[in-house]
């Protein structure tokens, strides 16, 4: 989750279409529109230990757009694939 926001923050495109489920990976992400991501709250966390094949994390986002403070939350879905973690969907 923290090295997904990151990719966000600096407009990786490519990192979070690798970590995300091919069954629900969209064609493209679209970075642009001016939102600058400031920081990662994880609020709850279920699963996801080297025991487990999916977890869950509820968080919020921070970011600014146009000078005006704002938040994202989400309650996203993870699965393994492989021996990687990767983003399934929101909840």
């Amino acid at each position: 989750m923290r090295s997904r926001f990151s990719a966000f923050s600096v407009g990786d495109a490519g990192y979070l279409l690798r970590t995300w489920h091919p069954s629900t990976r969209p064609p493209g992400v679209d970075l642009g529109g001016g939102l600058r991501w400031t920081r990662l709250e994880v609020l709850e966390t279920t699963g996801g230990s080297a025991f487990h094949t999916e977890g869950t994390v509820r968080f919020r986002a921070h970011y600014v757009e146009r000078g005006q403070e704002g938040h994202l939350e989400e309650h996203s879905r993870f699965v393994r694939h492989g021996r990687d973690w990767v983003y399934a969907g929101a909840l």
